[in-house]
Order: structure tokens, then sequence, then C-alpha cells
């Protein structure tokens, strides 16, 4: 992990979409253990995928990094030789997204699978590299306690804290 990560900050990588010249290779997740923390999280909920929510989550999983709708749609396609109409995937990616099992990245309009287990409360930061496309969630101790703070003196309850920041990963920023 990077240097200027601390014990109070947890830190999950995303896969870059290209290495740019000079990069070090990523550290990408493990999609086994994506999926099998997204698998566990449904288990424990009693969180019922039908085929096609599994596939979608399976994919993201498997892919690492965020994806729009529409490259879901071609995903499935090769998987399974039948293209899927774009209303049932909206309605998995929806069905995922309310069950914390995936994020939105609205600045790009894709999705994520997410295999941390949070509370849908908690709050994560997406830092995304303009340059490699690496998406990083993280979230710490003293992000959440100033939401809570700020929240709480305008007495707004909050239904998801999700924020995104846009800027150069360490490696990106070498180069």
């Amino acid at each position: 992990m990077n240097s200027e990560y601390n014990d109070y900050m947890n830190v999950s990588r995303g896969t870059r979409r290209e290495k740019p010249p000079g990069a070090a290779e990523p550290e990408g997740p493990d999609p086994k253990g994506t999926l099998a923390a997204a698998l566990a999280l449904c288990r424990r909920d009693k969180i019922s995928l039908t085929p096609g929510r599994r596939r979608i989550l399976e994919i993201l999983a498997s892919e690492g990094r965020p994806l729009g709708a529409y490259e879901m749609i071609d995903r499935v396609a090769e998987a399974t030789g039948k293209r899927p109409a774009p209303i049932s995937i909206y309605r998995a990616l929806d069905f995922l997204l309310e069950n914390g099992l995936i994020h939105r990245l609205a600045s790009r309009n894709a999705f994520l699978a997410c295999g941390h287990g949070h509370a849908a409360q908690e709050p994560i930061v997406f830092l995304i590299c303009d340059v490699c496309g690496e998406v990083v969630e993280a979230t710490s101790a003293a992000m959440r306690g100033a939401l809570s703070e700020l929240t709480g003196e305008a007495r707004f309850s909050p239904r998801a804290q999700v924020m995104e920041v846009a800027g150069r990963c360490q490696a990106c920023a070498r180069v």
C-alpha cells in the first residue's frame, strides 16, 4: 500500500484501463475475492440473486473496473450468446446498487463491483485517475466523523454518502 495511507483509512484499488508509459503495474483487486465477499453478503442478508443479477455481479467482479450499462450488455451477449434488453440490465444494476453489492460512479455513468460489505450509509470516496482510469475506493474514521457532524448540524439524514475525486494516481503523477 502507498505510504501516505494510514491505519485509519480503508483503501481498495480497481484496475487500470491501460498502463501509461513508465507507470508501474497496478495492484489489481482479486475478482474471486470480490465475488466471494459479495456472495457472502447476499447469504448474510438473505439477498436472492437471480441468474441474470448474479451474471452482472460476476462480470463486474471479473472486470475489476467500472463498466457502463451498454458495456454490460456486450459482456452478457458474449457470455450467453443472447443480447439482453437494456431495461433488464438496468433493473439488475438497480437491484445490485440497492443491496450494496455494486457502486455507481456518477461522473463516468459506470458501475463497479464492491466486495467490502460496508453499510449503505458508510461514506465512500472514489479517487479516480484522469490518466489511467484507476479507481480507488477509500473511507476513513475521520471522514465518517466529519460527515456525521456536518449532517447532524444540518439535521439531515443521508441516504448515501458517495464522493468522487478526480486527479492523478501516484504512478501517473510520476510520469
